[in-house]
Formats: C-alpha cells, sequence, structure tokens
C-alpha cells in the first residue's frame, strides 16, 4: 500500500495489508503476526471449545434425565440453542467491523461469556442444600445473577433448589411428576443464551483476528494463510476432542457439577492465554460506517436509479480519490459488469448530493456485489446444516439404546461423537499435507481445489452419511423386533454401540472437507473491511440450519402421528417404536440441494484477488468464473 512505510527491498519492513497496533501504528512484520502470533490463537480454540462442546455434546441428556423433558422438546431445545448461537455472530460481525473492532469486540464478549460471580466460588463449595422456603431462595438466587454464561450454567446443574428431583431410571419418562419448575428451567436456558450472547461476539472474530495475522500482500505470508484455516479447524477439534471423551465420560459417571465446572476454568484459560499475546497481534482498523448500513445505502440508492442510465465507461462512476484511499490505508474496488443494476447507485445525477441514501462509490457498490453472491452459496449450505444438527442430536439418543459396556468400562453415548474428532485430526493432517501439494501440481490452484469445489465433496460424504444411518437404524429395529423389546422403553438392543461409528467417522471428514471450505470461502470472498461479515455467514448457516431441524423435527414428529403411521409417529421417546430410518431418508433433500449446488457454481465468480481467481485465469475484470465441477471435482477447466 503506498500510503504504509516499508522498505525499498521489495519485502517490506512494514506490512502492507493496512494492519497496526492497537493505537494505530503501523506495524513491523517481523515483531507483529504470523505464526507466531496465530500459536495463541489456536491454543486459545482448544481450551475454548470445551465450553461449548463439553455441553451440547450431552446437553440433550441432560434435558431428558435431569429436567424429564420428551425426545422431540429436548431435541428442540438443543437445536434452537445451537441455532441461536450461531445465528447471534451476525451482530457480533456488525460490532466488530463498525465500531468497536475485532480484538474489542472478543474481549468484551468473552466477559459475558465468563463472568465470575464472587460469591459463587463458596456458594458451590458448600455442597449441602440449602433449607430455604422458595422466596427466600429466590432472593438470594437473585444476587447471584451476576454471574453470568459458563458460571450461571454451572450453577444451574449444581445447586439443587436449580434442579427437580430425581425420577430413577431411564430418560424422558412421561409418567414422572417431578417436572421441572418455571424458576428451575427458565435459570438453565437464561445461562444457555448468555453463552450465546457471549459466543455472537467471540465466533466471528476469533478466526478472523487469526487470519489478520498474515499479510496477503507479501508471497509467503499469502502461502501460510492458505493453511490458517486447516489448523485452526484442527485446534478446534483438539478441544472437542477432550470435550466428547473426557467431559462427557465426567458427566455421565460423575456429575453435571464437575462435568460442567471444568470446562468453565478451561474458558477462563483460553481467555488468559489468548490476552497473552496481544502485544504480538496485528489489527484491521474499523470501517467509519457499519458494513450493513453500506449495503443497505447502495441498494435503496440502486432502487431510487432504476430507471437511470448508466454510463457506458465506468470510469465516468462516483469514486474517491485514491489519496483519501490512502489515508484511510485502503484499497479502492475495480468496477465489475456482474450485478450492473447495482451500479446505478454510483451514477451521478447532478442532483448535488452525496448522502449515504443518494449516492454511493463505485468500492461500496463492489462491496456490496461481494457480499451478495454468496447468498445463494450460503441458502445452499443450510440443508447439510440442518441434517448435521439433527444427526448430532439423534445419534446420541440411539446410542442410549444400545450395548455400551466394553470390557468393565460403560461408554457414555455421547463419547462417540470422540471419533468424528479424531477422524478430523487426522484428515485435516492428510489433506494439508499430502493432499493440497499433490492437487496443488495437477490444477495449479494454490489451494489443491477451489472452495467450491471442495464444498461439492462435502455435500456429496452428506449423503452418504444419512443413507448410511437410514440403513443403520433400519438393522437396529430389526435386532430390536428380533428381541421382542420394540415396545419396551429404556430395554437395551443386543447390538454394539459401534455399529454406529461409519457414520460418526464420515462426520469427521465432513467437518474438515465442508465446514473448513465455508469457512475459509465467506472470509475470502468478502471485502477487507466486511471480513468479520462475511466469517458470520458460515455461523449463520449453522445457525439456520439448526432451526430448520428443530422444524423439521417437530413436523414431521406431529404429521406421523396424526396420519397414524408407525402409531405414536416416527419419532417417539421409546425410540424402540420410532422409524428414525424412515427419518434420515430425507437425505433426498441433500440430493436436491447437491443439484441446485451444481448450478451456482456454474454462475459464481470469484474475486480477483482470490487464491482461486490468479489473475491468469481472468476472463473479465475483477471476476472469475468457477469451472464446472464434474464428480470427482478435482479439475479445473
Amino acid at each position: 500500500m503506498e500510503g504504509t512505510p516499508q522498505l525499498e527491498t521489495g519485502g517490506g519492513e512494514y506490512t502492507q495489508d493496512g494492519t497496526t497496533d492497537l493505537c494505530g501504528n503501523p506495524v513491523i512484520r517481523s515483531n507483529r503476526g504470523g505464526w507466531k502470533a496465530c500459536s495463541f490463537v489456536l491454543v486459545y480454540e482448544v481450551f475454548e471449545r470445551m465450553a461449548p462442546y463439553g455441553i451440547a455434546s450431552n446437553l440433550v441428556l441432560y434435558l431428558t434425565r435431569e429436567l424429564h423433558q420428551g425426545t422431540v422438546r429436548s431435541a428442540n431445545n438443543v437445536t434452537n440453542w445451537a441455532g441461536t448461537s450461531l445465528i447471534t455472530p451476525v451482530l457480533g460481525a456488525y460490532i466488530a467491523d463498525a465500531h468497536l473492532g475485532r480484538y474489542r469486540t472478543f474481549m468484551a464478549a468473552s466477559a459475558i461469556y465468563l463472568l465470575v460471580s464472587p460469591s459463587l466460588p463458596s456458594y458451590l463449595r458448600s455442597g449441602r442444600r440449602q433449607k430455604l422456603s422458595l422466596k427466600m431462595e429466590k432472593k438470594k438466587l437473585g444476587q447471584r445473577m451476576i454471574a453470568q454464561g459458563m458460571c450461571l450454567l454451572t450453577m444451574a446443574v449444581s445447586l439443587p433448589p436449580l434442579k427437580p428431583l430425581a425420577c430413577g431410571t431411564g430418560t424422558a419418562d412421561p409418567t414422572c411428576e417431578r417436572k421441572a419448575s418455571s424458576l428451575q428451567l427458565g435459570v438453565f436456558f437464561l445461562a444457555l443464551y448468555t453463552l450465546a450472547v457471549g459466543t455472537g461476539g467471540t465466533k466471528p472474530n476469533i478466526s478472523t483476528i487469526g487470519a489478520d495475522q498474515f499479510d496477503k500482500h507479501e508471497p509467503r505470508e499469502r502461502r501460510q494463510k492458505l493453511s490458517f484455516f486447516n489448523w485452526w479447524m484442527f485446534s478446534i477439534f483438539l478441544g472437542t476432542l477432550f470435550a466428547n471423551t473426557v467431559l462427557v465420560y465426567i458427566q455421565d459417571k460423575i456429575g453435571w457439577t464437575v462435568g460442567y465446572a471444568l470446562p468453565t476454568i478451561g474458558l477462563a484459560v483460553s481467555i488468559a492465554v489468548f490476552t497473552a499475546g496481544t502485544p504480538l497481534y496485528r489489527h484491521k482498523p474499523t470501517s467509519p460506517e457499519s458494513s450493513l448500513a453500506k449495503m443497505a445505502g447502495v441498494i435503496v440508492t440502486a432502487v431510487r436509479k432504476c430507471r437511470v442510465t448508466a454510463p457506458a465507461d465506468p470510469r465516468d462512476l462516483h469514486e474517491l480519490d485514491p489519496d483519501q484511499y490512502d489515508r484511510k490505508k485502503t484499497s479502492p474496488l475495480p468496477h465489475t459488469p456482474t450485478f450492473s443494476v447495482l451500479s446505478k447507485a454510483a451514477v451521478r445525477t447532478g442532483a448535488g448530493s452525496t448522502s449515504r441514501w443518494s449516492l454511493s462509490t463505485v468500492t461500496q457498490v463492489e462491496e456490496t456485489k461481494q457480499m451478495l453472491k454468496m447468498l445463494p452459496v450460503l441458502f445452499i449450505t443450510f440443508v447439510p446444516s440442518a441434517m448435521l444438527a439433527q444427526i448430532n442430536t439423534l445419534f446420541v439418543k440411539q446410542g442410549t439404546t444400545l450395548e455400551r459396556r466394553v470390557g468393565g468400562f460403560d461408554i457414555p453415548p455421547a463419547s462417540l461423537q470422540g471419533f468424528v474428532t479424531v477422524s478430523m485430526l487426522v484428515s485435516v493432517v492428510i489433506y494439508d499435507r499430502l493432499f493440497v501439494p499433490c492437487m496443488r501440481r495437477l490444477t495449479k490452484n494454490p489451494r489443491g481445489i477451489s472452495l467450491l469445489q471442495r464444498m461439492g465433496v462435502g455435500l456429496v460424504l452428506h449423503i452418504a452419511i444419512m443413507v448410511i444411518a437410514s440403513a443403520t437404524e433400519r438393522h437396529r429395529l430389526a435386532v430390536a423386533r428380533e428381541n421382542g423389546v420394540l415396545d419396551s422403553r429404556g430395554t437395551m438392543v443386543r447390538l454394539s454401540i459401534f455399529v454406529l461409528l461409519p457414520q460418526f467417522v464420515l462426520m469427521g471428514q465432513v467437518s474438515n472437507i465442508l465446514e473448513v471450505a465455508k469457512i475459509e470461502f465467506f472470509y475470502d470472498q468478502a471485502p477487507e473491511g466486511m471480513k468479520s461479515l462475511g466469517t458470520s455467514y458460515a455461523m449463520t448457516s449453522l445457525g439456520v440450519g439448526n432451526f430448520l431441524s428443530s422444524f423439521l423435527l417437530s413436523t414431521v414428529s406431529r404429521v406421523t402421528r396424526r396420519s397414524g403411521r408407525g402409531h405414536g409417529g416416527w419419532i417417539q421417546n421409546n425410540l424402540n417404536a420410532s422409524r428414525l430410518d424412515l427419518y434420515y431418508a430425507f437425505a433426498v433433500l441433500n440430493c436436491a440441494n447437491l443439484l441446485v449446488f451444481f448450478a451456482v457454481c456454474r454462475m459464481y465468480v470469484y474475486n480477483a484477488d482470490s487464491a482461486d481467481g490468479g489473475k491468469e485465469k481472468q476472463g473479465r475484470p475483477g471476476i472469475v468464473k468457477e469451472p464446472m465441477i464434474i464428480l470427482p471435482p478435482f479439475q479445473n477447466r
């Protein structure tokens, strides 16, 4: 960048991408950023992921066993909470890009995520049930509401007044009269949704902060940046492995108090580690106005000028002087012919007004185009995200009906998700160290294959998971029928829990291929001033998928129950009497979604500065068409 001090030796002493320290001063490349700074981000992810995954892995079992909720209600509560946790990053991205910046937004959200109450430790150490009237208990509870996030959740699962009395063995017994009270449910879900607010500020910014540590204008750091998201996801699943094995076992065998207190401690450690790396971080400056406001201004202006004729020469469109971009340490974007109707927002009409709602710059128009053109890809990811949310919840429930004892060890059902993590960890190393270098030589693409091609492979694997899950459930029901336990709630089917292993292993492959590709795609294709908003697209995909999962689960349960199919419907509290094999046959939605994905790929154009959009492939200024995907989608045309 012209406005940034640098040496004349080509490498540059200062970063060239406009990054600064927290005070806004240019940074020397060798002093900040790179893998040295990213190591703190990666270690943060290892410890932080203990919190959400330590909760989510066994949450459906806590709702059924401790709060005595039914299968459909508990599954929907899990997906609704997960969906909210993944939608709130849009708000966090807006605050980061337009107001506080990524680092400050992250730190403020972390305080909400954790925030310890001074009175909590002594209260938990007492370990005895308080002999208080309900009125006095509510008063004391209100005084402790300053505990937020993980601390409040640990209280909710630890203090006897905040839990209903046990109903005995089994899960979700409909005859149990010891239902959770409104107070108990209120405190528990208040804690869960406080976590959702906290993660809204951390999720979209932590990955962006990590990616910001690499200067795309420096060849070596640009290559390193291509591997960052693979290793970022690796660190996430390293923490997830601990949550899905050790924490799940502790929750199942020792108790929920210890099982939730440990991830709370892990979260505190993760925040301390991230904070320790502050002197090494590079920071992108905030935009003078919010990303959403800029996009809204362009769209409104384009609608108001829909009948205006655009000039034949795009140089006649409104744009700021290059010096103004240099002072802001940003770069203007060149005009592109796509979404030509939006280009009318930059047409000068002679009215004299230059307000946001009457005239936009070419750069603002192009930023809006880049965000809007990703929406079809975002919509396509909703279906696999919904299926992922369903199988994560229902697979754990299925595990409770199978034989889990190996030797003298009783395997917690949620621990099978550890195989997802192991599969993912292995596949990340193979993909980054073997597959990418090999395919890079064949395709000349720095990523080996393009991001959309990688997503296509993940969508195919999603279909395979649903097909295998349907076949496995049909086999489980056949064994239950042979043993006469179809109508017996809580009776184990004489079948090893490891029959579920193939789909769990495939889920790990999908996490590496599809989920990493989504995050990297939305970050890579978003303009510089909207990276956090772009990253939030990936979180939104999972969030909407969880809400869609709740809708499908409730609708199928209600419709099949009313129609009398399968007597009580396809999804019942007694899984042995349910028909999950038919429910998993919704893989047909994934097939239809895959066909739409191919059509979108044919029309999608990459940004010119993307690794998938090298200049040698450009057909028009600023855009690169996605090569046609032919399965296996490894060869670029």
